[in-house]
């Protein structure tokens, strides 16, 4: 079958609308109509190049829609279902997976590249293959895709905002809630209030915190982090070091979360200056793999005792976490519907990510029924 897709020929360049072959679902594989994409900061690093993928490559990670068919020894999901993407598959019997790490599970060792786990493509045209941005390709009207990368959900949840739990808010709220081990009365600072950042300050809300210090350089995402439950806001990591200085009482924070766009070592070194003795520094955000962005007083880590540490996914497990985040949305305990700052059509998507790039969004969807 055909399919209109956004694709990427190669660094530095936009998305280009194309039509493409699709092939059917094989075995333990499923065909998917996505109903929403959202605009994640991740897909800007493949354009950049700074986090390059094997190219051609059709872009989008964070996907909603409906099971349309099912390959052969498919049992996770059948025809009519609705569910949520997750960028990382989890095959549930690895090493990771079965000992309740699925955000590290073995298949999302091809995500960059594109292809499924067994190295093939399912994206064709004119005799090249097009790999999927994380297995996925949700810029893309039409997929196919492992059933490993499928989460069921509820079919009374509206797919156009359940598609913000495929990446950015189970990356934001976990890296409060399990990387950065928050607690009630702990105090937080959070660097970057983008698509994650605003959901670490969700889940640092969620966990308690007694101070949620949000860091930002843009006033419209310092103004978000405050309706969402931050206590305070600043432009610069200075500023914060002084008021959480003052509100700790010289102590320090309990943990500092990095959801930055681009990581990189002034950002690091803030983090890790502001938190006090045993506190944490957590680092969700990205950046080009082959720079040093962690450059700290390993004295400083020594005798302070702190701790700083990566987190995929926030650390959380697909299959359980995406339904236990949408149910607490269904129960009014996670706002999803007020971080959708715009929706566009497939054919706005360098609209999306430029509105991106200039501060507008804190988070832009891709409505593939505009």
């Amino acid at each position: 079958m055909k399919t209109k897709a956004a694709v990427l020929l190669e660094a530095g360049k936009p998305f280009e609308i194309m039509e493409l072959e699709l092939d059917g679902p094989g075995p333990g594989e499923v065909l998917i109509k996505y109903t929403a994409a959202g605009l994640c900061h991740s897909d800007l690093h493949l354009t950049d190049g700074d986090l390059p993928p094997r190219y051609p490559i059709v872009g989008g990670h964070e996907g909603s829609g409906i099971i349309q068919e099912v390959g052969p020894g498919v049992t996770k999901v059948k025809a009519g279902d609705h569910v949520v993407c997750s960028f990382i598959p989890n095959c549930g019997t690895c090493r990771y997976c079965s000992t309740g790490r699925q955000n590290l599970c073995d298949m999302g060792a091809t995500i960059l590249e594109g292809s499924m786990p067994d190295g093939t493509f399912r994206f064709h045209g004119d005799g090249v293959d097009f790999g999927a941005m994380c297995m996925l390709g949700t810029f893309s009207e039409y997929a196919t895709i492992s059933q490993h990368s499928v989460v069921k959900v509820d079919d009374w949840l509206p797919l156009e905002t359940a598609v913000l739990v495929g990446c950015g808010v189970p990356s934001g709220w976990g890296t409060a809630v399990n990387a950065g081990n928050l607690r009630a009365g702990d105090t937080a600072v959070i660097y970057g209030i983008g698509g994650l950042g605003i959901n670490a300050v969700q889940g640092a809300v969620a966990a308690g915190c007694k101070y949620v210090v949000a860091v930002d350089p843009i006033s419209m995402k310092r103004d978000q982090a405050l309706k969402f439950g931050a206590t305070h806001a600043f432009a610069t990591a200075e500023e914060a070091q002084e008021k959480v200085t003052e509100l700790t009482w010289g102590q320090g924070a309990d943990a500092a979360l990095i959801l930055v766009g681009t990581v990189d070592v002034p950002v690091v070194q803030a983090a890790t200056a502001v938190i006090g003795k045993g506190g944490r520094v957590v680092i969700t955000g990205l950046a080009d793999p082959t720079k040093l962005t962690v450059q700290v007083s390993g004295t400083d880590l020594t005798l302070n005792q702190k701790t700083i540490m990566g987190s995929l996914f926030g650390s959380m497990n697909p299959q359980y976490d995406i339904v236990r985040l949408l149910r607490l949305y269904d129960a009014g305990e996670l706002k999803l519907d007020e971080l959708v700052t715009k929706r566009y059509s497939l054919e706005d998507v360098n609209q999306g990510y430029e509105d991106l790039r200039n501060g507008l969004n804190v988070r832009g969807v891709i409505d593939h029924a505009q």
